[in-house]
């Protein structure tokens, strides 16, 4: 008779099978503490690959950490009032975590975004037109100061430059360095600028020599191109946020929609782990890393979000076929520009002399 070798124990009731998984008495404490996959071939070629921190993890995605962050220091020192109403503007993933930090919290909750996120117990306040010169969020910025002076005693966490907003994500590092013992580069993508501060800035106490790679979309203001109509969200902006750190860049890389779109069904296809634009667009920066850095080079991507609130963009063949980001070949590798200004890009291009736009302007 033929019997099965076991090599882990057998699990002998349906208690202890409930023993080997967390316990979370609130939803705050399910944040935190997410999972590194190894993604190798085809972003990175044999023995080459990089970490990817599946932030997607988290109840709503890697924006928990700030929102429960930012309300929490908002409360303790004061600016926050019991019950009082948070309002700000948000393309999605913080105004998750802004509606979970509402439910533990015990704050009402007002979003100025898109509709999708009145399931999660908030208001949502929907801009219809751009800002002339600011787009879509200048225009939920100037909706959100409208509604805060409606409301006497709402606050703000302001994403854009609240410096709790970059000190949330130590954790985020700190978590990376249990799990990898070090990190050489850092790839992260940039909206807010919080997340690629935070993380860079604490890792840089422990690895001095870190190199911090920035990813944006095609359209984006943030790194000195103009500004253009951009597909992709969640990464990128049409404002100068405050709290990206310029200096901290060694590169920064801009996708394109439909590199992102083939990054991303790759991804899902060969990793069974994938997410939004942004990782996408992180997904093709750290494989291409991967693959011109040492072999022991320790390479970690950030990976924003899951899948689930794009099966109407990225995953959606009909999407997609309308906006021309099917059957198109592969991207391989990026162009190079030596300048942020030197010429408009339209697909995935790299540039290392980062420099700070608003250094030019007036």
């Amino acid at each position: 008779m033929n019997s099965a070798v076991f090599t882990t124990p057998i699990p002998q009731s349906t208690a202890q099978l409930l023993t080997t998984a967390p316990r979370c008495p609130q939803p705050n404490t399910m944040v935190g503490n997410t999972p590194v996959l190894w993604v190798g071939e085809p972003f990175a070629g044999p023995g080459h690959g990089f970490w990817a921190k599946l932030e997607g993890c988290n109840p709503g995605g890697m924006k928990d950490r700030p929102a429960l962050h930012m309300v929490e220091r908002a409360k303790a020192r004061g600016d926050l009032a019991p019950g009082a109403r948070i309002v700000e503007s948000t393309s999605g993933t913080l105004g998750l975590g802004l509606a979970l930090a509402g439910i533990v919290h015990h704050h009402p909750v007002t979003l100025v975004t898109d509709p999708g996120l009145a399931a999660y117990g908030a208001d949502v306040d929907v801009v219809t037109e751009p800002h002339p010169s600011g787009g879509w969020q200048q225009a939920r910025r100037d909706r959100v100061r409208e509604l805060l002076a409606a409301e006497p005693g709402s606050w703000c966490p302001d994403q854009y430059t609240n410096p709790d907003n970059v000190d949330a994500y130590q954790s985020l590092a700190l978590e990376l360095l249990a799990q990898l013992g070090r990190v050489d580069v850092l790839v992260c993508s940039v909206g807010t600028g919080g997340h690629s501060a935070g993380i860079a800035r604490m890792l840089r106490s422990f690895c001095p020599e870190l190199k911090l790679v920035g990813v944006d979309t095609v359209g984006s203001t943030i790194f000195g191109q103009p500004a253009q109509p951009r597909l992709m969200r969640g990464l990128g902006s049409s404002i100068y946020p405050d709290n990206v750190d310029y200096s901290a860049f060694d590169e920064v890389h801009w996708v394109a929609p439909h590199e992102a779109v083939w990054s991303c069904r790759t991804l899902a296809a060969t990793h069974h782990a994938s997410g939004g634009w942004s990782v996408g667009a992180v997904a093709l920066a750290a494989g291409w890393m991967a693959r011109t850095n040492n072999p022991d080079a320790r390479i970690a991507a950030v990976f924003p979000d899951g899948p689930q609130r794009y099966f109407d963009t990225v995953y959606n063949d009909e999407f997609c076929a309308a906006h021309g980001l099917l059957d198109v070949d592969p991207p391989t590798e990026p162009q190079t520009i030596a300048h942020p200004a030197a010429r408009v890009v339209q697909s995935w291009t790299r540039c290392t002399g980062v420099v700070d736009p608003t250094e030019a302007r007036p």
